[in-house]
C-alpha cells in the first residue's frame, strides 16, 4: 500500500539510485509525488526549488510542450496493450539552462487506495545516443555520395528482407524498356525485378545465366557474412553491339532500425580486365615452359625416391628381425644396430628429396582449414620438451601479448616447421645449453593475421660465410659436424619452402661457437569466434564469467589476463595461495562466487594442491578448479583428483585450452550441485527483522516459493525463538544485523554456542546494507554461512536458500 510513510521510504532509497527516478499522479497534469536528485540533475537544477520553478512540479510540465500530446498518447496505448502495465517512450526536455535534451522513460502504471493511479518512472539521458544516431545516418549518405563519385551507377538495397531497393544515378542505363527509360523502371521495383530487367536488357548472353545465380539475394548475403565485401565481373552490351566487361562491387551497410542493407556500385573496368588477361596468358605461356623444363628432374627425383623406399622397407624389416633373433651373437647385433640406423637416416633423406620434388614440381599444397593453435603448440612443445630432457638441454616455451586459439592454416605444415627448427637447435646445442621459443602475434589486417616465431639456442652456431648457403638444397657447413649430428641438408631448404608458401619469411642470425637464432613470420587466417563456448552448451558467456587466476609469477597472471581479456572474460588476481583463498571466501559468502579458479601448482607457502584443498573445504563444489603447470603432472593427477582439482591446463595458457577445461569443470559442477539443492516448498525460516515494512515484504517474497516464515523483531527474540523449538524445527535463519537489543552478529554467535545438534549446522545468512569487505569478513567470523546485501534480489535469495539448506 502506498502512503505518505512508504514515499517517504521511497525518497530515502530514491536519493542513492544511480538513475533518475520519479512517481507521478495518472491525471492530468500529472502532480509529482516525487522526484530523486538525478532527475533535478538531468533538468539542470540544484535544488527541488529549482525544479519545482522550472516544472511547475508536473509531468506536463517536464516534458517538451512539443511532445507533450504524442508522449501520452502513446504512454495510454502502451499501457492498454500490455498486460503488466509498462511504457517506454523518448522524448525531449528543455533544461533550466534552455538546452534541450533528449531522454528515454521507463514507466509502469499502479493502481493505489491513497492518490489513485500513479506512474513510476525511470529516466536517463540519451542526448549523446541520439546524436550518434543521427551522425551515422549522415555518414551513411555521405558515403553513398563518394561511391557516386566512383561508379557510373550505385543501387541501395535498404532492406535485404523485402528487398526495397533505389537507384541513386543511371548514366550507364539509357535504354528504354517498352517506352520507359530503364532508370526510371528500376526505381519502381524490388531488389529481384530490378536485377531480372538488368540482367535481361544489358548482360551478354554468355553471362546471363552466371550473373542470375550469383546476383541472388540468398548469395549475395551469405557471401557478405563471410566478407565485408566482394565483386563480380561479367561482359556488358553495349549500344555500338559490342561487348564490354562491367565489375560489380557489393558491401554490407547498417540502415536504420538495426536493418541490413546492400550498396552495388556499377563500373566500367572493360581496359584493366583485357590488359590483366594479356598478361594472364603471357605468364602461363611462361610458366608451362619452366615447368617443362623442370619436369625431367622433377620426375626423376620422384621416380627414384620410390623405387629406393620399396628395398629399404624390406632392409629395415629384415635387420630388425634378424636384432630380435635369440641365437644373434652379441656382436652380430651390434652390427645389426648401425645397418639400422643407418637405413633409417637414408630413409629420412628420401622423406626429404619427396617432400623437394613436391615443393619442385608445384604438388605441396598448403591447406587453409581451422585448426587449434594451441593443440598443435602443445603436440610440438611434448615432443621437443622430451628430447631436451634426454639432452639434459634447458626448454622454455612463451607466448608474448595476444595469439588466438584457433587460426585458418596448415597446422600439419607448420607443425613441421616448429619441429625441424626446433629439432635442428636440439641437435647442435651441447648439454646443459638453453633453448627458447617465443611466439607472438605482430600484425592483423583484413581477417589475415602475421604470427612471429623467435627460436635461439647457445649451441654450437654457424659460421657468416655458411649463413646465405643455409638454404640451399644439400648444403653442409663444412667442419660444423653435421655428418656426426646427423644432418641430410634438406630440412632448413624444406621449411623455408613451407614458410614461403604460407606467405611467409624467415631469417637466421649465427656466430660460430655462441648460438643461432630463427626469426619466422607466417600468415594465417582469422576465425571468427565471437564466443568460445559452444552455443549448444547454453553454459555461461566470457563476458559474464568471473575468474580467478592464483600464481605467484606476476608475469603468468599478467598473460593470463591478456588471453582471457581476448574474449571478454575480466579476471581477479591473487599472487598466493593464501590470498586467493581469502578473495574466495570472501566472493562465496556475498553469494557472487567465481565460476572459475585457475590455480599454479608451484607455489611457495602452499602449493596449488594444498590451495584446491583450502578452498574446497570453504566453498565446497561451487567453482570450477583447473591446476596450471609447465610439468608433467601424471605423478600428482590421483592426489590432484582427492583435492578437489577439475582439470590441468598446460602453461602457456590459451583461451581454448580454458574454456575446453571450464566446460567439462562446469558440467560435473552443476551435477552435483543440481543433485544436492534443496526443495523450498514446506521449509521454514526463522526472518529477524527489526523494520515491519521490510519483514513484510521478504515475508511475501519467501511466500512465493511456499515457504514457512517465523518472524522475530530482533535479534534477542530471533535466539529466544529458536531455542524454544526443537532440534532442526527450522531449516535456516535470515538474520538483519543492524537490530536493538541485540544485532545480527551477537544473535550468531549466540545461536552457534548453543548445545545442541542444529546450533552449528542451520545456515544462517546475513541480510544487511553494510557492503564493504570487512562487514562481509565480520559476519563470517561470528559464523554465518552466507552474506547478502539489501535489497536482497529474489532469485539470489532463493539461490542461496537452496544451496545451504541440506
Amino acid at each position: 500500500m502506498l502512503n505518505e510513510q512508504n514515499i517517504s521510504l521511497i525518497s530515502e532509497i530514491g536519493n542513492h539510485m544511480p538513475g533518475g527516478f520519479f512517481l507521478y499522479q495518472a491525471e492530468e497534469p500529472g502532480k509529482l509525488l516525487y522526484a530523486n536528485k538525478k532527475v533535478m540533475e538531468i533538468y539542470g537544477c540544484r535544488d527541488r526549488q529549482e525544479f519545482e520553478d522550472l516544472t511547475g512540479y508536473t509531468f506536463r510540465g517536464m516534458v517538451h510542450p512539443e511532445d507533450y500530446l504524442a508522449v501520452v498518447e502513446s504512454i495510454e496505448k502502451q499501457i492498454r496493450s500490455t498486460h503488466d502495465h509498462t511504457d517506454y517512450m523518448e522524448y525531449r526536455i528543455i533544461r533550466k539552462d534552455g538546452a534541450v535534451r533528449w531522454v528515454e522513460d521507463y514507466g509502469h502504471f499502479v493502481e493505489t487506495d491513497t492518490y489513485g493511479g500513479i506512474y513510476y518512472v525511470f529516466i536517463s539521458d540519451i542526448t549523446q545516443k541520439r546524436e550518434q544516431m543521427e551522425t551515422d545516418i549522415a555518414v551513411r549518405q555521405a558515403v553513398i555520395e563518394a561511391l557516386i563519385e566512383s561508379y557510373h551507377t550505385v543501387w541501395l538495397i535498404n532492406d535485404v528482407e523485402t528487398e526495397s531497393f533505389s537507384l541513386y544515378r543511371g548514366d550507364t542505363l539509357g535504354e528504354t524498356i517498352h517506352g520507359l527509360p530503364i532508370r526510371d523502371a528500376l526505381q519502381r521495383m524490388k531488389y529481384s525485378q530490378a536485377k531480372e530487367y538488368y540482367i535481361k536488357t544489358t548482360v551478354a548472353p554468355s553471362d546471363q545465366a552466371r550473373l542470375q545465380e550469383e546476383l541472388t539475394m540468398e548469395n549475395i548475403v551469405s557471401t557478405l557474412r563471410e566478407r565485408a565485401q566482394f565483386d563480380v565481373t561479367y561482359l556488358r552490351k553495349m549500344k555500338n553491339g559490342e561487348d564490354c566487361y562491367f565489375r560489380i562491387d557489393f558491401a554490407k551497410v547498417d540502415m536504420p532500425g538495426g536493418k541490413l542493407g546492400v550498396v552495388c556500385g556499377f563500373k566500367n573496368v572493360d581496359a584493366e580486365t583485357r590488359k590483366s588477361l594479356e598478361q594472364g596468358k603471357a605468364l602461363r605461356d611462361a610458366l608451362a615452359s619452366a615447368r617443362e623444363a623442370n619436369k625431367a628432374k622433377t620426375t626423376f627425383l620422384s621416380n627414384m625416391s620410390h623405387e629406393i623406399r620399396t628395398p629399404m622397407n624390406a632392409i629395415i624389416g629384415l635387420n630388425n628381425i634378424a636384432m630380435n633373433d635369440p641365437v644373434t651373437s652379441p656382436k652380430t647385433k651390434e652390427y645389426l644396430e648401425k645397418i639400422d640406423a643407418s637405413a633409417h637416416h637414408l630413409l629420412n633423406i628420401i622423406n626429404d628429396i619427396l617432400d623437394m620434388s613436391r615443393i619442385e614440381s608445384g604438388r605441396m599444397v598448403i591447406r587453409n582449414e581451422e585448426f587449434s593453435f594451441s593443440k598443435a603448440l602443445e603436440q610440438v612443445n611434448t615432443i621437443i620438451s622430451g628430447q631436451c630432457r634426454e639432452k639434459r638441454l634447458h626448454y622454455e616455451c612463451r607466448v608474448n601479448g595476444k595469439v588466438d586459439d584457433y587460426y585458418i592454416g596448415d597446422d600439419m605444415k607448420l607443425r613441421q616447421v616448429m619441429i625441424n627448427i626446433l629439432g635442428n637447435a636440439v641437435k647442435f646445442t651441447p648439454e646443459g645449453g638453453r633453448i627458447s621459443f617465443i611466439i607472438e602475434e605482430t600484425a592483423r589486417f583484413d581477417r589475415k593475421c602475421t604470427l612471429r616465431f623467435i627460436i635461439r639456442d647457445n649451441g654450437i652456431g654457424m659460421s657468416k660465410s655458411f649463413l646465405p648457403h643455409l638454404f640451399d638444397a644439400f648444403t653442409q657447413e663444412e667442419g660444423s659436424g653435421s655428418n656426426r649430428y646427423g644432418s641430410t641438408g634438406l630440412g632448413m631448404p624444406i621449411t623455408k619452402s613451407i614458410v614461403e608458401l604460407m606467405n611467409g619469411h624467415i631469417e637466421v642470425e649465427s656466430e660460430k661457437g655462441v648460438g643461432t637464432t630463427f626469426y619466422v613470420t607466417i600468415t594465417l587466417g582469422e576465425v571468427d569466434r565471437e564466443s568460445l563456448i559452444d552455443e549448444e552448451d547454453h553454459i555461461l558467456q566470457p563476458q559474464d564469467m568471473r575468474v580467478l587466476v592464483i600464481d605467484d609469477d606476476p608475469v603468468a597472471c599478467e598473460h593470463a589476463k591478456i588471453i582471457l581479456r581476448q574474449v571478454g572474460v575480466n579476471c581477479d588476481i591473487a599472487e598466493s595461495g593464501l590470498k586467493g583463498l581469502e578473495m574466495v571466501t570472501m566472493h562465496h559468502a556475498r553469494r557472487n562466487p567465481y565460476h572459475l579458479i585457475l590455480v599454479d601448482w608451484k607455489m611457495p607457502e602452499i602449493d596449488g594442491l594444498e590451495t584446491t584443498r583450502r578452498i574446497r573445504s570453504v566453498i565446497g563444489h561451487e567453482s570450477g578448479i583447473i591446476i596450471l603447470t609447465s610439468y608433467n603432472w601424471d605423478e600428482i593427477a590421483d592426489e590432484a583428483k582427492n583435492a578437489g582439482v577439475d582439470s590441468f591446463a598446460p602453461k602457456p595458457l590459451f583461451v581454448g585450452t580454458v574454456m575446453d577445461e571450464f566446460r567439462k569443470a562446469f558440467r560435473k559442477k552443476n551435477e552435483i550441485l543440481m543433485a544436492s539443492k534443496a526443495d523450498l516448498k514446506g521449509c521454514r525460516i526463522l526472518l529477524a527483522e527489526d523494520m515491519d515494512v521490510n519483514a513484510e515484504i521478504m515475508m511475501m517474497i519467501l511466500s512465493m516459493r511456499e515457504i514457512e516464515v517465523d518472524h522475530a523483531k530482533n535479534g534477542k527474540e530471533a535466539v529466544e525463538m529458536f531455542a524454544s523449538h526443537e532440534d532442526r524445527y527450522y531449516d535456516a535463519i535470515l538474520m538483519d544485523m543492524r537490530m536493538p537489543e541485540m544485532n545480527g552478529l551477537e544473535a550468531s554467535k549466540a545461536i552457534r554456542a548453543m548445545d545442541r545438534a542444529d546450533a552449528a549446522a542451520i545456515p544462517i545468512i546475513a541480510l544487511t546494507a553494510n557492503a564493504f569487505d570487512e562487514d562481509v569478513q565480520r559476519s563470517m567470523q561470528a559464523g554465518l554461512n552466507a552474506h547478502l546485501s539489501k535489497p536482497v534480489e529474489p532469485e539470489a535469495l532463493f539461490d542461496t536458500l537452496e544451496s545451504l539448506i541440506r
